[in-house]
């Protein structure tokens, strides 16, 4: 059931004294894009006849078929916080239409709407629950972001060793005031990263959550003098970012099918197959929840990042998919190799789209592996078939290229337009000469 209508819009608009509204989507990187209008457009916006150019948008289209339409959201409306009390802004997350009227198959929501109709005509509604982690820095004289930070907190730490609590703190009363429900707010690992966890949700909304969670991070990071991001791998030698994905499926009742008391574990016939499903097609996806050369910085042993292709029941943190130990209505999988830097909408059609195929086929995943992977041999873990994660974007372009299944989710407009970018990221970074190599070959060579 809608939350708005066109009528509340228009209402709370006139009521809130709301100027300016942003009509925001995302490019196929997952980059926030808007055209701000007036409230004096709006009625225009909401019978869907803004206009935009999509040739200026990556990956979309070409000069000669430039014109698109923005078809706003209803239940999408937030009016900021943080922005002026006189003469608000709000914004209202949109749909990519053609001139003809029919979806844009280069529209990464487009993309995900579709695997999400596939899990609703199987009886499923996706959930979903993000844990998003990032770093705080200080900026330079110009205002430009650097790594430096004056803080030395770690994990679960207060102030005033923690430094940016009255950060977080910001952040987190500005998204409840949007609407959203925050779990929970802490410091993470690193000196500088924190962790905010919002509650699970249906698929779509949680994608827009995502963004709308980063623009808000680095809106209130802003002002209070500090630069956000959500890049993997900022600075070497401390832990990356991730975003660990909690997923499960509910059916037509809302009832967790994931959920089986009777099963040793707790966990149903379908959250096996999906949970498979999963396992089956994770080299192929990892260029959409890993998807720079950065993020492979991230995936390396040693720094509570996830390398190998396994799973566990247990509190062990050293494999790809982890089952939390709550049960119930609770029950679910989390997949810990994302980061943040990913498309939140091809990320989880990806995630989705593996999960119903594992349903479909009935797959059975390997046997769980309790151990920590990172202790074994490489013959033990190849008596287990553990197998491991794509180490580059190289190796992630490779896996993606040798998987139809990935080109089926996506379909071949974005499927062709992310594996160009990506290849044409891989070869300017193989192009470059790094610090490193520079201090490692120069003086002996």
């Amino acid at each position: 059931m809608s939350r708005y209508s066109k009528e509340d819009i228009v209402r709370l608009v006139e009521e809130e004294d709301v100027e300016f509204i942003r009509l925001q989507f995302t490019d196929i990187f997952g980059m926030l894009k808007n055209v701000a209008i007036t409230s004096s457009q709006l009625k225009k916006a909401l019978d869907n006849l803004c206009m935009f150019d999509g040739s200026s948008i990556e990956g979309f289209v070409r000069v000669n078929e430039s014109d698109m339409y923005l078809y706003p959201d209803l239940d999408t409306f937030e009016i900021f916080p943080w922005r002026p009390q006189q003469g608000k802004v709000a914004r209202l997350m949109c749909d990519v239409y053609r001139p003809n009227r029919t979806p844009f198959e280069g529209d990464p929501r487009f993309v995900l709407k579709k695997v999400l109709k596939e899990a609703k005509d199987m009886g499923y509604t996706f959930q979903v629950g993000p844990e998003c982690e990032f770093f705080l820095f200080h900026t330079d004289e110009e205002g430009r972001p650097t790594t430096n930070t004056h803080e030395m907190a770690g994990y679960f730490d207060v102030g005033p060793i923690d430094l940016a609590e009255n950060v977080r703190r910001d952040i987190v009363l500005n998204m409840e005031e949007m609407g959203f429900q925050v779990e929970s707010s802490h410091h993470e690992i690193a000196p500088a990263q924190h962790e905010i966890d919002f509650q699970y949700t249906e698929g779509l909304v949680a994608a827009d959550n995502i963004l709308t969670f980063k623009m808000t991070v680095k809106t209130i990071a802003k002002r209070h003098g500090l630069h956000a991001t959500f890049m993997p791998k900022p600075k070497a030698g401390v832990n990356g970012s991730g975003m660990h994905i909690n997923m499960s499926l509910a059916d037509e009742f809302g009832h967790n099918v994931f959920e089986d008391q009777s099963d040793e574990l707790g966990l149903s016939r379908v959250a096996y197959q999906f949970m498979a499903g999963l396992l089956y097609h994770m080299k192929g996806i990892t260029l959409l929840t890993n998807p720079l050369v950065n993020s492979y910085k991230r995936l390396m042993p040693g720094y509570d990042a996830p390398v190998y292709i396994a799973w566990s029941a247990s509190a062990n943190r050293s494999q790809l998919i982890r089952i939390p130990s709550s049960r119930g209505a609770s029950t679910r999988i989390e997949l810990r190799c994302p980061d943040s830097a990913v498309n939140p909408y091809l990320a989880l059609a990806a995630c989705l789209a593996a999960g119903l195929d594992g349903i479909r086929k009935e797959m059975v995943p390997p046997a769980a592996v309790n151990d920590n992977i990172f202790a074994m041999t490489k013959a033990q873990m190849k008596e287990l078939g553990i197998g491991q994660l794509p180490k580059t974007l190289g190796e992630a372009i490779e896996k993606f290229e040798s998987d139809p299944f990935v080109q089926e989710i996506l379909g071949e407009h974005i499927y062709t337009k992310y594996l160009e970018a990506k290849k044409e990221e891989w070869r300017q970074f193989r192009a470059q000469v790094t610090d490193w190599e520079i201090g490692e070959y120069l003086y002996k060579y």
